[in-house]
């Protein structure tokens, strides 16, 4: 009987053992990041993990030159796009891929593979790629620790994504075909009864189109709004890209008395610039 007692006892000893095993928690030594940036009318999305120098060399040492790379640590890198990306020129259509690329002295080669779940490079299939290009790496005057992937330049059609580790960085150009669809979208929309005449005249001022109609439609929505001290500001922009001073003047007069009575700091700056460009 005590024989069984001590056998069941060590059970229990080594179940319990064996339960916290499963259920601890540590961190991984390469951190998970995930990022995102709108670009056009859709968003793209990062995830990767991050490994570090730590005093190694890194390319053409630890991440050989010639071989397929995670690009990262842990399990592959993947991108995710909501819309059709251009990507150094190569249409990319929406969806979720792996990312990988094959590390250069010279010429780095970058590669978008339709099996997006894998662990590290180890079961890549290049009859899976769906994207392929070459483009040269740069170098970092400051050492690069930790392995970063960032959006830089950030506009509405275009921006850089962003490969930094060690001292190489590598700028991959994305752009998107926004333009015309706004248009389009603008056109349908002022077919309907509540007619988006505020944002329509902004795109049509950033974007250089028919000033004209930017202040028809901005007078239609100051008609609807006239204590609006935005209203104000974007009708002054406009009349000023116009070439009306003396209309720009008067109006951004208008918006920086609205936006004094309203206590708004930001509106009673922005026409107060209108007034100092005008007056130049």
């Amino acid at each position: 009987m005590k024989s069984i007692g001590i056998y069941f006892m060590y059970v229990l000893i080594f179940s319990t053992i064996r339960v916290g095993a499963q259920d601890l928690k540590i961190p991984q030594p390469s951190t998970l990041q995930r990022i995102e940036q709108d670009l056009g009318l859709g968003q793209i999305s990062v995830s990767y993990s991050r490994p570090n120098v730590k005093g190694r060399k890194i390319f053409g040492v630890v991440e050989p030159y010639g071989k397929v790379w995670r690009t990262g640590a842990n399990a592959a890198t993947r991108i995710k796009l909501t819309d059709t990306v251009q990507i150094e020129g190569h249409m990319l259509p929406r969806g979720e891929y792996s990312f990988f690329t094959i590390p250069g002295a010279n010429e780095w080669t970058v590669i978008l593979n339709k099996t997006v779940e894998q662990w590290g490079a180890y079961s890549y299939d290049s009859t899976k790629d769906v994207l392929r290009f070459k483009i040269k790496p740069g170098r970092l005057d400051k050492k690069m620790e930790t392995f970063t992937i960032q959006f830089a330049n950030a506009f509405v059609e275009h921006c850089e994504l962003q490969l930094l580790w060690e001292n190489t960085i590598l700028s991959i150009h994305l752009e998107t075909d926004v333009d015309s669809r706004v248009m389009a979208n603008i056109e349908e929309a002022m077919k309907g009864e509540k007619k988006p005449y505020y944002f329509a005249a902004i795109y049509y001022y950033n974007h250089n189109k028919d000033m004209n109609k930017a202040l028809a439609w901005i007078s239609e929505f100051e008609k609807a709004r006239p204590q609006a001290d935005n209203a104000k500001y974007w009708k002054a922009r406009i009349q000023l890209k116009m070439g009306d001073k003396k209309a720009a003047i008067a109006t951004a007069n208008e918006g920086v008395r609205l936006a004094t009575e309203g206590s708004d700091v930001e509106y009673i700056r922005l026409n107060r610039e209108v007034l100092e460009e005008a007056r130049k």
